[in-house]
């Protein structure tokens, strides 16, 4: 249920509500990998009523056209050619098991108790 206020005057007036962003970039060594937290905050009146977060992370060579303009600056300082290629060399493709053919003994490898064995 949304109230009314009343200013100075008297008159009754409706609530002002306003959403504003902050952001707080951490650098990961050694490819400098950007890790962004973005907080939404509300305001009624002035007065914080809410937040919110939201993280993502973005590796060398990602596009960060959509960002905010701080991540933006980061990446075009950090992320330099050789930067973006040590990254790209890191990253390996991933490794695909093959399924077993076959159901493993549960007591595989395990050696038989002694005192356990009947007589």
């Amino acid at each position: 249920m949304e109230t009314n206020t009343t200013d100075i005057s008297g008159e009754v007036t409706s609530p002002v509500y306003s959403e504003h962003f902050e952001y707080k970039l951490e650098i990961i060594p050694p490819y400098s990998i950007i890790q962004c937290r973005k907080a939404t905050i509300i305001k009624r009146d002035g007065v914080e009523v809410g937040r919110t977060y939201h993280r993502h992370v973005r590796s060398p060579g990602d596009d960060v056209s959509n960002d905010c303009t701080e991540l933006k600056r980061c990446a075009a300082v950090l992320w330099t050619p050789d930067v973006v290629a040590a990254y790209e060399a890191s990253v390996q493709e991933p490794v695909v098991l093959p399924a077993p053919e076959e159901e493993v003994d549960p007591g595989f490898g395990v050696e038989p108790d002694e005192s356990s064995e009947l007589e």
